[in-house]
């Protein structure tokens, strides 16, 4: 249903550096960026996404206004462990270890973080161990 989505950061070289080592845990990459000159203005940004398709993007304008939780599809239980591990040691703050949220269906294995501006950040697995 969605294309892509974006969110506003107040320190985007910080947020960068965080998205470029979470990010490679899912299978995705910075597959694309725009400068100020490339906007005509003063936002830069950085898309993540799969095969060269940037489905994630980033950018300069000041923190989104109130906080978000996007989850990402992540392909094994390993990946949403990597994910996580990469997220804490990149300075992330834990707002729920990874494993099994029985409570949407038996086989949800996710973790959550905080990224740098306090975003909700999910790492989800929908497959059987």
């Amino acid at each position: 249903m969605l294309d892509h989505i974006g969110l506003s950061v107040t320190d985007y070289p910080k947020s960068k550096a965080f998205y470029d080592v979470v990010m490679p845990m899912l299978g995705a990459d910075c597959c694309m960026g725009v400068t100020a000159a490339d906007t005509g203005g003063t936002y830069e940004g950085a898309g993540y996404g799969l095969n060269g398709k940037p489905s994630f993007w980033i950018g300069t304008g000041g923190r989104t206004q109130g906080s978000m939780h996007i989850a990402f599809v992540a392909e094994s239980r390993a990946a949403v462990d990597a994910f996580y591990a990469a997220a804490m040691a990149a300075g992330a703050t834990d707002n729920g270890p990874p494993g099994i949220r029985a409570h949407y269906h038996p086989n949800y294995y996710g973790a959550f973080v905080l990224d740098p501006d306090g975003h909700n950040i999910e790492a989800v697995c929908h497959k059987q161990a």
